[in-house]
């Protein structure tokens, strides 16, 4: 559970540094475009709520990186939100999603990398 709880501060200062870093902002939370104007950024948040709702991380997570456009800002943003949300899920949700705070950091660190900003 320690070990847990470190994970999930660590995603969660990786978050807030990329924010900053990336969008220069202190805190990051993907908010939807006006209905009508509805963007293809916003369609996939809407998707990867649905999955994760689903329990199904793992095809979130390889839906992000299929479409993940690391020169528009809109997707640094979706991403951050996307592992944020992940790093706020208890841990039985994600063991029964079959997906690890560890796979969040990772993920997270992945992120960074193709938006130019190597962690490892």
């Amino acid at each position: 559970m320690f070990e847990q709880d470190y994970i999930m501060r660590i995603v969660h200062n990786l978050v807030r540094f990329l924010a900053k870093v990336l969008l220069g902002k202190d805190v990051v939370s993907y908010e939807l475009s006006e209905e009508e104007s509805s963007t293809t950024v916003d369609c996939l948040h809407k998707q990867l709520l649905a999955l994760i709702a689903q329990g199904r991380i793992n095809e979130a997570e390889n839906l992000l990186y299929k479409e993940l456009d690391p020169g528009d800002k809109k997707y640094i943003e979706l991403s951050l939100d996307f592992y944020e949300r992940l790093n706020n899920m208890d841990d039985a949700f994600l063991e029964k999603s079959d997906f690890s705070r560890e796979e969040i950091e990772q993920g997270l660190k992945e992120i960074a990398r193709k938006f130019g900003i190597p962690l490892e």
